[in-house]
């Protein structure tokens, strides 16, 4: 073995212990004589030192080091000379007099410094990911990935669940995204489709009478990207028979709870999780997704404004539109630069604008307020009372600035949740160390298509409704309630699921009702209705997202291309492999398949 000593980890009581070790890392650093070289290995860096005295032969190898060669020391660790010690590396106690070096290969100088993290282009990063995955943030995260799978099927197993794997080249299905297609060479003119999700199979598995399967499964969406989706994705896939929500929502929480005591003890978890009704959390926040960590809870303000003598307010109202807003504590002192900035935001995210009502802090309280305490583009139209009223709707006090928009509900709560979590984070609301995990419950079944006046399953169409809302289904469907729940934490979405039809009449009047034909239903889903008819049981599941978990236990990483050894870029290229790229003309003959020109 070349390597006999843990780099990363050396401590105090190793003092005196002979051996070898191995690794790359950074350029020597020469100190008149005493050469220095932290060799870096997958477990730590431990730092060699090279004396003349002790090793001339060790010593010419040192002086020849350049960033990034491989090199094998034997050694002699000892302890740090009082003073030296670095506190900022777990070995930085003691150091290993090295006795002997050879150098196993050398190395180009690298494209990008690997002790300056963060400073590299991204996607020169991504040509060169691995040398990206040899900086200690990277190392960490791909670790700690590991860390969070291995915990999840140790607790998994302990409760009595089989871990089952399922086809990759499976029959195209709806499930929110476009797929990705396979061409057969077998069959001419057919295609295989990678799977957005095992949700028929773990369905299929339910009925072959595995009451508890999971599987860490990669799941594929034809879908354009963002900080936290990647066409190819990994989710532990979880199905149970004979449960019923909480039964799943339980285990969710236990599994989250216990799993971040153990892999990131430094994070808070808030326990018990709480349960938020959809109609509340988009009420309360603008979004089905909420980052508890702050208040700022959106008032709606709509009835306010059907009264109030300024246009802009009251014609939103009389357009059928609703007016909503929420209190920024301590900007009332905001410039007009500032205020514009912020309505900018607002129009990015489809506001048509934003109203800022800032009360001056000279105000005693909201009873002794006037117009001359209040600073506004709106300020001519309203009265003192008008503004009384949205400031104690709001929750604001003196001192504070009221932000409003007006406009159809969709674009107003988007426009303001994402104002809301952009106040959060410049007035640093949100504590970094904490997860506020929640889940969101009561969804509506399906969702009305403006565009092509038709309804959609809000989540797919496999989730069953409320019992009692399903004489609902043909006379109003949009006030059906689903047996659907997310996972959500600081914003982000983690984990989605529901209760299952599991009757095929049932199942199929859905269908009908969403607009296939049964020759569709026999095409489509044939696999799955058929098996419905053998004694399906009763059941339900969940799939958390491994990737988007894994960044926010991370802390420090920006996007889940941060967690995730080779990942795409935002346009979905891959540079390290340059793909996606042509295939010779003779594979696509093999297949059958002619390219367009492109136009």
């Amino acid at each position: 073995m070349q390597k006999t000593i843990s780099c990363g980890g050396l401590r105090p009581e190793h003092d005196g212990q002979e051996g070898g070790l191995a690794g790359g890392g950074p350029r020597r650093r020469d100190h008149g004589g005493l050469v220095f070289s932290a060799r870096r290995a997958a477990d730590g860096v431990a730092q060699v030192v090279f004396h003349p005295e002790d090793s001339a032969e060790a010593h010419g190898v040192a002086e020849s080091l350049r960033s990034e060669w491989v090199v094998s020391v034997t050694g002699i660790v000892r302890k740090r000379p009082a003073g030296a010690e670095n506190p900022n590396i777990p070995t930085g106690a003691v150091e290993v007099l090295a006795r002997a070096a050879q150098v196993l290969n050398e190395s180009k100088t690298p494209p990008f410094d690997l002790t300056q993290e963060g400073q590299a282009d991204e996607l020169l990063r991504l040509r060169y990911r691995y040398l990206d995955l040899r900086t200690a943030s990277m190392h960490d995260n791909i670790v700690l990935r590991h860390r969070v799978v291995a915990y999840i099927r140790r607790f998994l197993d302990d409760r009595g669940f089989v871990e089952i794997e399922t086809p990759i080249l499976i029959k195209a299905t709806p499930e929110g995204a476009r797929d990705f297609l396979v061409p057969s060479r077998l069959h001419p003119g057919a295609f295989y489709a990678l799977p957005q999700s095992p949700q028929q199979l773990k369905q299929l598995l339910m009925v072959a009478g595995f009451e508890r399967y999971f599987q860490i499964a990669r799941c594929f969406r034809d879908e354009d990207l963002r900080g936290d989706r990647q066409f190819e994705h990994t989710q532990l896939d979880l199905e149970m028979s004979f449960v019923d929500e909480e039964d799943v929502l339980g285990l969710i929480e236990e599994l989250y709870t216990r799993m971040i005591a153990e892999v990131a003890p430094e994070r808070r978890v808030l326990s018990p999780f709480p349960r938020l009704r959809y109609d509340d959390v988009m009420e309360r926040y603008g979004t089905d997704k909420p980052d508890l960590r702050f208040g700022l809870e959106l008032a709606d303000l709509t009835e306010l404004a059907r009264a109030s003598e300024a246009q802009a307010l009251r014609g939103a109202v009389e357009a059928g539109g609703i007016v909503k807003g929420f209190a920024a504590p301590g900007c009332a002192g905001y410039s007009r630069r500032q205020t514009d900035e912020l309505t900018a935001f607002a129009q990015t995210r489809g506001a048509r604008g934003l109203l800022p009502i800032a009360i001056d802090g000279a105000a005693t309280s909201l009873d002794t307020l006037t117009m001359e305490h209040v600073r506004s583009p709106l300020a001519r139209f309203l009265t003192p009372d008008e503004v009384k009223g949205f400031a104690e709707r709001t929750g604001a006090a003196p001192g504070d600035l009221i932000l409003i928009a007006a406009g159809d509900a969709p674009t107003v709560n988007t426009a303001l949740s994402q104002l809301r979590n952009e106040m959060g984070r410049r007035l640093g609301l949100a504590d970094p160390n904490l997860l506020a995990f929640a889940f969101v419950t009561d969804f509506p079944l399906f969702e009305w298509d403006a565009e092509e006046e038709t309804w959609l399953p809000s989540h797919h169409l496999f989730t069953a409704p409320r019992e009692e809302h399903w004489p609902l289904l043909e006379s109003d469907p949009g006030a059906i309630r689903a047996r659907h729940y997310d996972l959500v934490a600081n914003g982000m979405e983690l984990a989605s699921g529901s209760i299952r039809i599991h009757n095929r009449e049932r199942q199929e009047r859905v269908m009908r009702f969403l607009g296939y034909t049964a020759e569709q239903m026999e095409e489509r889903f044939g696999q799955l209705l058929g098996a419905l008819e053998y004694g399906a049981p009763p059941h339900g599941g969940i799939a958390p997202g491994i990737d988007r978990l894994v960044m926010l236990l991370a802390g420090r990483a920006e996007s889940i291309r941060d967690v995730i050894a080779f990942p795409k870029t935002q346009t979905g290229v891959d540079p390290l492999f340059r793909t996606p790229a042509p295939v010779p003309p003779a594979q696509l003959d093999e297949l059958g398949i002619a390219v367009a020109p492109a136009e």
